[in-house]
């Protein structure tokens, strides 16, 4: 249990120390991305007013077909980004919240591009 704990510690180190550097504004809002070992969770988060303008997570009702992986990550950032659209919000900070950005993270992120979002 101590390696997994330790673990938990060096992404939360991680994820402070690039936090000392990103903030979301109103006309750029930051996106974070939490990975559970079930469930995927996104947040967009305007810090000034400290409001969470959209989420979208594969635990959510319409959303529960969505898979945990790197293909199903692609969709739920394609479905954060309309979500966006919606709210005509085109430009966002992407914050990775202490995880490599490498699979299911890099393909939220290529999801919300590919939608029309730009970082």
């Amino acid at each position: 249990m101590d390696r997994l704990r330790a673990k938990k510690i060096r992404r939360i180190r991680r994820k402070k120390h690039v936090r000392k550097s990103i903030s979301g504004v109103s006309n750029r809002p930051r996106m974070t991305v939490y990975r559970s070992d079930r469930y995927l969770y996104i947040q967009v988060i305007d810090d000034e007013k400290g409001h969470t303008l959209v989420s979208a997570s594969n635990i959510e009702k319409d959303l529960r077909k969505i898979k945990s992986t790197a293909a199903g990550a692609e969709q739920l950032g394609q479905v954060v980004a309309g979500r966006l659209k919606e709210k005509k919000i085109d430009r966002i900070v992407f914050d990775r919240n202490g995880y490599s950005y490498h699979g299911i993270v890099k393909s939220i992120a290529e999801g919300a591009r590919k939608a029309g979002v730009t970082f």
